[in-house]
């Protein structure tokens, strides 16, 4: 790029110093032409990336300060670049950068170096996006995630799949083009492998999308519960300051208010909502809409019970409304009195401050971010030829449909062996179908029979890091919670059984509490 651009790189404001930055064919020059420096190095002669002391003309006045060039390529833009270090008045800085024009330099668009450091091969995509989230990240989690695309993490993730790749094609085209040159049956093999380790390093990367966009984001936070319970006193003492007005008087909350914290580091975005229960009065059920809809998008709930009752009719409406998704249940008022029996995770006073600082700790330890509900279908087939349970395999046909966005799909899919007996882990191999009766009839002609009932479960989806939660409403059977780590290579399998551990643990569960068989056999157990 011929055209030399210019900018203040600081943040606006009163500070110690401020920088200017130039880059362009010509900003050596420009340099040459406003700063003096205290030396006998003439501009020109500047060794790269070396501090200079001297004057700079600002807009009618001098300023001491520092010059650095920095020589293309080796610079963030790719371009000759100068950059002046000034004493941080506004009017000093902003008359250093109107010298720069005068002297033929444009004013920079808004990321406009970084979109020349991008056009000139020194950033990628990912990495400008995660230099974006570092610089607007409101917590350390947000910063975190857009160092990790900063530092070209995900760049490195993608080339290595694009050389797997790459690899397995040129085998195939091999195969296709010179079969007499002999590839053998152990490289097809080998290209199996490699194009299931991308599918799996592919699918890991999606199932974190949802967890990155919650970091960048933010977790929503809805704070829910009947009217007068003491939803916006938790939410002004979470905040420690005054966000929600509050008063006695039952319904006070009709809109939303909103309000950010950030907890160890990740950034929890809270909505107060308007007290659900029936209403007559027309501005307060439309304030009761909106609060069910801002639970249906959150992430986390946290519901808050009046600690001095039972459990209404109004809170067990609330409990079915979340459904699935994690929630924090605590039962307010404590300074005053406590149902013993109330289905809650901790009695807090949003009068006193009790246990505030444990709701804290809880929304961590929800950890897992909410994805997809969907209705499984599951049919297993076997046959009187090969006996798929003797063998220690299972085949079966599973119909999908996702509750959210309605979609529907099915896939046939063969389970290995079990390759232990603790953690019930099976080499699985799945393929799309898109006529899953028509697949059901060729299994049929083959003479593989459905088993004796089919497993029809309603399935909420939870991520967290590499980790995908299960919630299972299994029909004629019960709940269930399945925890499940994909891993690429046979050696990485212990160590995921232990993150598996540790989070039962952290929930309170034994290993001896795991159950052992599959749903179809104990549906089949029970005669269903």
């Amino acid at each position: 790029m011929e055209n030399n651009i210019s900018a203040i790189s600081t943040a606006p404001g009163i500070g110690g110093v401020a920088i200017i930055r130039i880059s362009g064919k010509n900003s050596l020059d420009i340099a040459e032409k406003m700063f003096t420096p205290l030396g006998r190095t003439a501009v020109k002669d500047f060794e790269p990336y070396k501090m200079y002391v001297g004057n700079i003309e600002g807009d009618g006045f001098y300023d001491f300060g520092m010059c650095v060039y920095f020589k293309a390529p080796k610079s963030y833009t790719g371009e000759d670049m100068v950059e002046f270090h000034c004493h941080g008045g506004i009017s000093i800085s902003r008359g250093i950068l109107k010298k720069t024009f005068e002297l033929g330099s444009a004013p920079a668009m808004k990321g406009e170096f970084t979109r020349r450091a991008f056009v000139n091969g020194k950033m990628s995509l990912a990495s400008a996006e995660g230099l974006i989230d570092m610089i607007n990240g409101e917590s350390v989690g947000a910063a975190k995630a857009g160092y990790y695309l900063y530092r070209e993490n995900l760049t490195r993730k993608i080339k290595g799949m694009q050389a797997k790749l790459t690899y397995a094609l040129a085998y195939i085209d091999a195969g296709i083009d010179y079969p007499e040159e002999g590839v053998t049956e152990d490289n097809y093999d080998e290209i199996l492998n490699t194009l299931k380790s991308v599918k799996n390093e592919v699918s890991a990367l999606i199932g974190k999308y949802g967890t990155g966009r919650k970091i960048k984001n933010g977790v929503k936070v809805a704070i829910v519960g009947r009217p007068n319970v003491g939803k916006s006193s938790i939410l002004n003492r979470l905040l420690d300051y005054d966000k929600a007005i509050v008063s006695p008087i039952a319904g006070t909350t009709r809109d939303a208010v909103e309000g950010d914290l950030d907890i160890n580091g990740v950034r929890f975005c809270f909505t107060d909502t308007a007290g659900i229960r029936q209403s007559d009065d027309t501005i307060e059920s439309v304030g009761i809409d909106r609060a069910k809809r801002f639970l249906r998008e959150a992430d986390v709930c946290l519901v808050v019970l009046d600690g001095t009752f039972g459990l209404a009719n109004e809170d067990e409406e609330i409990l079915k409304e979340i459904g699935d998704k994690p929630r924090v249940i605590v039962a307010n008022k404590s300074d005053i009195a406590i149902n013993a029996n109330l289905p809650s995770d901790l009695t807090v006073s949003a009068e006193t401050g009790e246990n505030i600082e444990k709701i804290k700790q809880k929304l961590l330890e929800t950890g897992f971010i909410y994805q997809k509900t969907v209705v499984e279908t599951d049919t297993y087939f076997t046959s009187d030829h090969y006996d798929m349970r003797k063998k220690d395999k299972a085949l079966r046909i599973r119909k999908t449909e996702n509750l959210d966005t309605g979609e529907v799909k099915a896939q046939l899919n063969c389970k290995g062996p079990k390759l232990d007996q603790v953690s019930m882990t099976r080499k699985e191999t799945e393929i799309d179908i898109y006529e899953p009766e028509k697949m059901e009839d060729i299994l049929k002609e083959l003479e593989f029979y459905p088993a004796s009932c089919r497993v029809k479960k309603t399935r909420g989806y939870y991520i967290k890091d590499h980790m995908t939660a299960a919630a299972d409403k299994v029909e004629n059977l019960g709940n269930f919670l399945e925890l499940e780590i994909i891993v690429a290579k046979e050696e990485e399998r212990a160590g995921g059984l232990d993150m598996i551990y540790e989070l039962m643990r952290m929930l309170g569960c034994e290993k001896t509490e795991t159950v052992r068989d599959s749903y179809l056999s104990m549906l089949e157990k029970r005669g269903v």
